[in-house]
């Protein structure tokens, strides 16, 4: 066998192993880029089932409460802001995050202040349409809270998968992919409401 053959075998076996390596670093983060991306997409549907049926709350409580056009007002208005405010997933960046999260709070505090005001209307309480759409935006709050820590999974394993070495050095060499945002409790969601009677 020639000498130099040896050394052209043993470079071609190392580029071997490194394509492999790269190939296989690269086609698994894009399934976990992608994971997250569903994740995410799964999330801003759960938030869409919420904003359509504020519409329909909204009307069954005029019908009961007209005089409270101020909260009704507030309502309809926080969840033109929390639809209008919406994130790309491939840029899902802190700064990004926040503002969705800030609009999406904005909102809830809208609809927790209308429920509060309809505790003084026992007609509208008691009444079907009303019950069924209650019912309908607890079953959505929790469906919006499973869609966000599944999102928050995903990005993890996402996450750590480009940070572990060495793929944190392949990532750096091919540059293609980025830490994404995670969802964060809102500010002050860690102190207990006060509850006066």
């Amino acid at each position: 066998m020639k000498k130099w053959l040896i050394p052209v075998i043993i470079v071609a076996v190392i580029a071997f192993a490194i394509y492999r390596m790269a190939v296989g670093f690269y086609n698994t983060s894009v399934d976990l880029e992608e994971n997250a991306k569903t994740s995410w997409s799964n999330v801003e549907s759960a938030y869409q089932r919420r904003a359509d049926l504020i519409p329909n709350l909204v009307s069954t409580v005029k019908g009961y409460a007209a005089h409270e056009k101020e909260t009704l007002e507030g309502v309809i208005k926080a969840r033109a802001e929390a639809t209008k405010t919406t994130i790309d997933p491939t840029n899902i960046t802190p700064e990004k995050m926040a503002a969705f999260q800030k609009a999406q709070d904005g909102l809830s505090g809208a609809l927790s202040r209308l429920l509060v005001t309809v505790e003084r209307y026992p007609d509208l309480k008691a009444n079907q349409n009303f019950l069924e759409l209650q019912s309908q935006l607890e079953g959505t709050e929790n469906r919006i809270n499973v869609e966000r820590n599944r999102f928050n999974t995903d990005v993890n394993v996402f996450s750590k998968h480009i940070k572990k070495f060495p793929n944190n050095i392949l990532n750096n060499f091919i540059g293609n992919f980025k830490e994404m945002a995670r969802f964060q409790a809102a500010e002050g969601s860690d102190v207990a409401p006060k509850v006066e009677f």
